[in-house]
């Protein structure tokens, strides 16, 4: 009766946070154009498309950014699974994201290589959902300093990765707060005293191989 109880809660409070919206953006990533790829080079690392699926698939550290500011109220949301299939780069961790991404100290965000410290000194949020070779799921805030702010963290099984499970993550930006949802459920949310109003969104992870699919973005009203 609590799971129950809390997915329907889940539910209303994910219902409340977008009930007008417009759509922004959307793919099935057959235009490479509209993505930038900084990725720490290596032999066995690519990022490619692959019948309408984004695919990560690398040694090393990787971020995928979708070229387009995004302003204000709005909602970001894709399938996502972690492939574990016994291939080279196949490892359960890191399903990672930016959001509201911006360089405070240079106009142009896409200047670094996929080594996760070069994104300190940016302005953003981020989940690590099952880092650390799948041991924590943690919410941070990067302040453009240096200082990344942890907001909340889980280290229970509920809330690490599954293998083989497609996840459908959403984001949600609204009136200074931003939450984190996975399969509809709430996992972060966060009403940020300072909150970050425009920037960049990108798909992160480090030493695994991933594929995306459906993503959607809106302008939230």
């Amino acid at each position: 009766m609590k799971i129950i109880l809390s997915i329907l809660f889940s539910f209303i409070l994910l219902s409340s946070f977008a009930q007008r919206k417009k759509l922004l953006f959307k793919d099935h990533f057959g235009d490479s154009t509209k993505w930038i790829i900084e990725m720490v080079p290596g032999p066995h690392s690519s990022v490619y498309t692959d019948h309408g699926k984004l695919v990560m698939d690398t040694k090393g550290g990787v971020t995928v950014w979708l070229n387009l500011r995004l302003r204000g109220n709005i909602k970001i949301e894709y399938k996502r699974k972690v492939l574990v299939d016994g291939k080279e780069n196949d490892r359960l961790s890191d399903l990672n994201q930016f959001w509201m991404a911006e360089d405070p100290r240079n106009q142009n965000l896409f200047t670094r290589t996929g080594v996760l410290e070069q994104y300190d000194s940016l302005q953003l949020y981020y989940v690590g959902m099952g880092g650390n070779t799948n041991s924590t799921t943690r919410f941070r805030k990067y302040e453009g300093n240096g200082t990344r702010t942890l907001l909340q963290e889980y280290k229970d099984a509920d809330h690490l990765l599954q293998k083989g499970k497609e996840y459908k993550i959403t984001i949600i930006v609204k009136d200074g707060v931003s939450s984190y949802w996975v399969d509809d459920v709430l996992y972060f949310k966060y009403a940020d005293p300072v909150p970050l109003k425009s920037g960049y969104f990108g798909f992160r992870s480090t030493w695994s191989r991933q594929e995306i699919n459906h993503l959607r973005i809106y302008q939230l009203f």
